[in-house]
């Protein structure tokens, strides 16, 4: 029995090899290399490129650093504060001491919402009524207040959102605070 055992450990090593041998030569020289695709320059002409502001780096932190500073103030330290682009990319987060961890996505999905839409996300979440599908349906967006806007000439580019507070009235307040200290205006105006 035990020099069965033996033959057929044998046997399927040798298939082993075989089929790897088999393969490495099927996958030698048959299938020519694929052709480099050349890199194609598009002419910098407005109708060809669109120029995009962003909010930068030090302004994301100070957002993120001045909106969760105005929670902690107000006794909410559980709190996570999110700026992303208008596209929803994250720019900058903050979690908040003992913040749990759905209050991260909230506050991205705020955050984007407010960019996306240019208007704060509680005036959004006013405009949610009825039964059937609406924009609230939209995949990553989040219609609850906490989300404010951050523009540049009028024009959204960004977003700051803030999740975890037991009323969304107070996520807006630390959020109006955060782009209030990037915008240079005081916190609440």
């Amino acid at each position: 029995m035990k020099q069965s055992r033996t033959a057929l450990a044998a046997a399927a090593a040798s298939a082993l090899v075989l089929t790897a041998g088999v393969t490495a030569a099927a996958n030698a020289g048959t299938t020519p290399a694929p052709a480099a695709v050349p890199a194609v320059d598009v002419q910098p002409a407005p109708e060809n490129v669109v120029q995009q502001n962003r909010i930068s780096v030090g302004a994301s932190a100070a957002a993120v650093n001045a909106a969760l500073a105005k929670c902690q103030a107000d006794k909410l330290p559980f709190v996570t504060v999110a700026v992303v682009d208008r596209f929803g990319t994250v720019q900058a987060l903050l979690r908040g001491d003992n913040a749990a961890e759905h209050t991260i996505e909230a506050a991205k999905q705020k955050a984007y919402t407010a960019a996306a839409f240019g208007t704060p996300t509680s005036e959004l979440a006013k405009r949610i009524n009825g039964n059937g599908p609406s924009i609230a349906d939209l995949p990553g967006t989040l219609f609850l207040a906490g989300g404010v806007p951050l523009k540049v000439n009028g024009v959204s580019v960004a977003g700051i959102g803030v999740g975890g507070a037991p009323d969304g009235a107070l996520d807006e307040a630390c959020a109006t605070a955060g782009a209030g200290a990037i915008a240079g205006t005081p916190a609440g105006k």
